[in-house]
């Protein structure tokens, strides 16, 4: 919860500073035949470390899985308090520029824009709990959302080298992969009520 309300602060922070954000666009250097902005960096450096954090976490899940589907070794914690906020609120940061241009381009009318990110935070501190603990739960879930971060991670470092990537093509089949494994959840919930 602190985490997430560290990263509402500095969304809403990034928000008051738009012009910087959207000035952050403009390219700053030449790197191997790419014209990158500090936008760009941002999102190559996010994206690198994105993927590096999820391939880490599903490496941990397959080689020291524990019987109650915890995290880490016999259910202990691997990250440090302070170390889970700073992740929380750095992958924040970097969504939060992609989102705050966006959104800045969508409107000019800045309550709109506050009033959407308060609203959306509203929706992430409703779920986050249940739908952690159902990913806990389900080992293979977990698996499965630590592979649509490494897809994520992948995106951002393709727009950070801008190569867009139609949302669509990412979207549908994390979407598809869900509802199969959803699918193959229910007879072994079944199985268990019988």
């Amino acid at each position: 919860m602190i985490g997430l309300f560290l990263a509402l602060a500095m969304r809403l922070a990034a928000l008051c500073g738009a012009s910087l954000l959207i000035s952050m666009s403009n390219p700053v250097t030449s790197l191997f035949g790419f014209n990158l902005s500090v936008k760009d960096f941002i999102l190559l450096s996010g994206g690198l470390f994105l993927t590096w954090k999820a391939v880490k976490e599903i490496h941990h899940c397959v080689e020291y899985p524990t019987p109650q589907g915890g995290t880490g070794v016999g259910g202990a914690v691997t990250a440090t308090f302070a170390s889970a906020i700073l992740q929380i609120v750095l992958l924040d940061a970097v969504f939060s520029i992609d989102s705050v241009i966006t959104a800045v381009g969508l409107t000019s009318s800045m309550q709109v824009i506050i009033i959407a990110v308060l609203g959306s935070f509203g929706v992430v501190l409703a779920f986050a709990k249940p739908i952690g603990e159902f990913v806990v739960r389900h080992a293979a879930l977990k698996i499965l959302a630590l592979s649509f971060l490494v897809c994520i991670g992948m995106t951002l470092i393709l727009e950070g080298l801008h190569k867009h990537v139609e949302k669509e093509f990412l979207y549908l089949p994390m979407g598809f992969a869900l509802l199969v494994e959803m699918l193959q959840m229910r007879p072994s919930r079944n199985a268990t009520r019988k």
